[in-house]
């Protein structure tokens, strides 16, 4: 069952993120699936029609999304993933105008999985990372 939940994980990150696939949420992602932690640190999204709001939202704030695996790991019916995201930011987003450069966005995700689907996803991440890169850019921006 573990390299099962293992491939989905991956599959997950591919194609809902790297591919941009919103319809892949409803395939992956329990009909009554939660996820937590995304995209605020206390948000809990109920079902794939929640998540694929969200999902659009953050793929028009950011394109070319790129989520690389860092670390893969499962037993039984769960997965912790380690990953690093590199994306252009080309929308308005955490108060700042689309600035047209890469950020890198790392964190974690635990999920728990079941009859081939995502039944629960916790996330973490970095956003106050993310929140300083554009910080930085905008500055150095309006100095030139």
């Amino acid at each position: 069952m573990s390299e099962e939940n293992k491939a989905l994980a991956r599959r997950w990150f591919d194609q809902v993120w790297n591919q941009r696939n919103a319809d892949a949420i409803a395939e992956m992602f329990h009909q009554d699936g939660r996820a937590g932690g995304f995209p605020t640190p206390d948000s809990i999204l109920m079902g794939p029609e929640a998540f694929r709001k969200i999902h659009e939202h953050f793929c028009e704030l950011y394109s070319d999304i790129r989520v690389d695996l860092d670390d893969l790991i499962a037993e039984d019916n769960k997965v912790a993933v380690r990953w690093t995201a590199s994306m252009t930011h080309t929308g308005h987003g955490l108060g700042f105008p689309p600035t047209g450069e890469r950020v890198t966005l790392r964190g974690s995700s635990f999920l728990v999985c079941g009859s081939g689907k995502i039944i629960e996803g916790w996330n973490l991440m970095d956003l106050t990372m993310i929140h300083l890169q554009l910080k930085e850019i905008a500055e150095a921006k309006s100095i030139n």
